[in-house]
């Protein structure tokens, strides 16, 4: 009876372990807007941290845009050198005829 009382302890001291070692950590919950998702209509849509990120995002894009613009222009400029160029070749072998 005494072999029996011992496996019962080991199994109980076993099972109270197991029990003992519970995790306390409670999961994260997100609130409306944390998850990077433009906030919903209403009041929030007109507070002015959301008209200033509005504004330096348009800002941005304008600035990018600018600088695209101001490529293709320097690009249709030097195509335009280029054309001229040509011009005056062909112009030329023609005159040698």
């Amino acid at each position: 009876m005494t072999a029996m009382l011992r496996t019962t302890r080991a199994l109980r001291s076993l099972t109270t372990q197991t029990q003992t070692a519970q995790f306390s950590i409670a999961a994260r919950r997100m609130a409306a807007g944390d998850t990077g998702a433009p906030r919903s209509g209403g009041v929030a849509q007109g507070d002015s941290f959301t008209k200033r990120e509005e504004a330096s995002e348009n800002l941005y894009i304008k600035q990018q845009e600018r600088e695209k613009l101001r490529a293709l222009k320097a690009k249709i400029a030097q195509q335009e050198e280029e054309l001229a160029k040509h011009k005056k070749e062909a112009e030329h072998l023609e005159q040698k005829k």
